[in-house]
């Protein structure tokens, strides 16, 4: 899946069996680059220690492995993870639809679909619900946060905020940023800066919530609770603005989307888009 757009396939090392009359798989690219690497090594050694590409070592990372059911679980969900990208791509005009195509038929030979992605069904189905776009978070601990699309909120923006309230045990009730705090951001944004969007994104929210966090001390324990984002999984029913993906790239969230941008979103006999 990871390589799905170079078109890479798996082969039998020739050099390694030439070399130890043993079978062993390897990547198209590695045995077509091995003679000229192997050149390149005698050249600046002497000698090269190594026969075969698979004496290089590029697939002896399974020997690493100490849990092979959890490796194969997250695998799996990384495939997921790429197809639901390739989709994405394919969206942005970045790689073509065959990239999709090859991992789409990776997932059948594994079992495996986009509902085993847990965020991607629960953040549908808020969608589903409001006909607004949406997002999810599923924490460390396995609970799932969601967040909608607000008249002065993202969706993305929600969801960030819904889940440092959960992860710190903050009340649903409580707001973590003053209102009186938002309506000159969203002021200045509308009215000064030109944007066409009163919705605050990730990183504005976060700002926000940092200057409340001098004064309220909710907000600040809310703000200290950022770092538990850390490899978490996150879905969203459109492709975020870039300001927000980066915000949730730099926490450390592992995130997907479905391939539809906000003007194109609408609710329909449970798909979104147009």
């Amino acid at each position: 899946a990871a390589t799905a757009d170079l078109n890479d396939v798996n082969m039998i090392d020739p050099f390694h069996m030439e070399a130890y009359n043993v079978v062993s798989v390897n990547y198209n690219r590695d045995i077509e680059n091995f003679p000229v690497l192997n050149t390149m090594l005698e050249m600046i050694m002497g000698k090269s220690p190594y026969k075969s590409p698979t004496d290089m070592g590029v697939n002896m990372a399974g020997y690493c492995i100490i849990d092979n059911e959890a490796c194969e679980e997250a695998s799996k969900q990384e495939v997921i993870r790429r197809y639901l990208t390739a989709l994405v791509d394919v969206k942005k005009g970045t790689t073509s639809t065959d990239t999709a195509i090859k991992i789409e038929y990776l997932m059948k030979k594994l079992g495996v679909s986009v509902e085993d992605r847990k965020v991607v069904g629960v953040a549908r189905e808020v969608s589903e619900k409001t006909g607004l776009p949406s997002a999810a978070i599923e924490l460390n601990d396995g609970r799932i946060v969601t967040g909608k699309t607000k008249s002065i909120l993202g969706a993305g923006a929600n969801v960030l905020l819904n889940a440092l309230k959960t992860l710190g045990g903050i009340s649903d009730e409580i707001d973590l940023i003053s209102p009186m705090l938002l309506e000159p951001i969203i002021d200045l944004k509308v009215n000064h800066l030109g944007s066409d969007g009163k919705k605050l994104h990730a990183n504005e929210a976060l700002i926000a919530l940092s200057v409340c966090a001098v004064t309220n001390p909710t907000a600040k324990y809310a703000l200290e609770q950022i770092d538990k984002l850390k490899g978490c999984e996150l879905h969203s029913t459109v492709i975020f603005d870039y300001s927000d993906e980066k915000v949730f790239k730099k926490v450390g969230l592992h995130i997907t989307y479905d391939p539809y941008r906000h003007r194109e979103f609408q609710y329909t006999d449970g798909h979104t888009g147009k």
